[in-house]
C-alpha cells in the first residue's frame, strides 16, 4: 500500500507533494507499534525479493544477469537521493537487492548486521519503490508491480482457505 501509493504519487499531475496522504501514512505507522512496524519492515523486504525475483526471471529470459543491469541502475538511483538516501545506507541497499537477486530473503539476509536503524527506513523504502518503478518501466504498464504483488496475496490467501 505504501509503495502503491509513492508510485501514484510520482504519476500524479501535480508535483505538489500531498500533505494529507503524508499525514496518513505517518498515522498508519505510528498506530502499529513495534510489532506492527517489524511487520511492515519484513514486508518491505518481501516486496523486495518478489520485485528482484520478478526482474531476475525476466533478466534470465533474455540471458541478462539481473545483478549487472538493475543493481548498478538502483544504485544510481539511489546516490540522487542524497537527502532522503544517505551515501552510508547505499551499501547496505545494493546489498539488500543482490541477496533477494540471488534468492535469499532480504530479511534474514539483514538480521547479520542487526536491527533496521532509523537513517536506514526511507533508503529501504526507497529501494522498494525504485524496483517497483524499474518493474512498470520494462512493462510500460504503471500499475504492473502493484497488480504483480496484489495478484500473489490473492494466490496465497485462496491457497489457505482450500487448506
Amino acid at each position: 500500500m505504501l509503495i502503491d501509493s509513492r508510485l501514484k504519487a510520482v504519476h500524479a499531475d501535480s508535483s505538489e507533494s500531498n500533505p494529507e496522504q503524508e499525514q496518513l501514512v505517518q498515522q498508519l505507522l505510528t498506530s502499529l507499534g513495534p510489532e506492527g512496524v517489524d511487520d511492515v519492515l519484513d514486508g518491505t523486504c518481501t516486496l523486495i525479493y518478489l520485485f528482484m525475483k520478478w526482474l531476475r526471471e525476466a533478466h534470465e529470459a533474455h540471458e541478462k544477469d539481473v545483478v549487472e543491469y538493475v543493481v548498478p541502475t538502483l544504485v544510481t538511483s539511489l546516490k540522487m537521493l542524497p537527502r532522503s538516501v544517505p551515501p552510508e545506507a547505499v551499501p547496505m541497499m545494493a546489498g539488500l537487492a543482490i541477496a533477494a537477486a540471488t534468492g535469499l530473503s532480504p530479511t534474514l539476509w539483514r538480521k547479520q548486521y542487526g536491527d533496521w536503524t532509523k537513517a536506514e527506513l526511507t533508503p529501504l523504502e526507497a529501494t522498494a519503490f525504485l524496483l517497483a518503478e524499474h518493474i512498470n518501466r520494462m512493462t510500460d504498464d504503471q500499475d504492473f508491480a502493484t497488480r504483480m504483488i496484489t495478484e500473489a496475496l490473492t494466490q496465497v490467501e485462496e491457497g489457505e482457505r482450500e487448506e
